[in-house]
């Protein structure tokens, strides 16, 4: 299982760390992504990292203000947030998993090995 922590009330342009810790299983080989999903809104990509070749792929809404990272030996898969705006806030999902799609595009349909119960982040203004 993978498990999502860090989440909460954070101010306009405040940061936040999520943490993704997975269980029963190592995260090599695998995409580990963090996905979100808003009010009345589809569940969408944020940030992918493959564990294979290190490659990432970031949402345009998010690029240069979200890093996901995962530490060499660590089964955890970190998403600093930096400069957070009102639209990001969203129940915030880790997902993992081995196939190649997963590894090449930070898509919902390509993910389906393991999902966490999500955590939220709620902007305070």
């Amino acid at each position: 299982q993978v498990v999502e922590s860090g989440g909460g009330l954070v101010q306009p342009g405040g940061s936040l760390r999520l943490s993704c810790a997975a269980s029963g299983f190592t995260l090599e080989n695998f995409a580990i992504g963090w996905f979100r999903q808003a009010p009345g809104k589809e569940r969408e990509g944020v940030a992918c990292v493959s564990t294979i070749d290190g490659s990432t792929h970031y949402a345009d809404s998010v690029k240069g203000r979200f890093t996901i990272s995962r530490v060499d030996g660590q089964n955890t898969v970190y998403l600093q947030m930096a400069r957070l705006k009102p639209e990001d806030t969203a129940v915030y999902y880790c997902a993992a998993d081995s196939m190649a799609l997963a590894h090449l595009e930070c898509s919902v349909s390509h993910y389906s090995d393991y999902w966490g119960q999500g955590t939220q982040v709620t902007d305070s203004s």
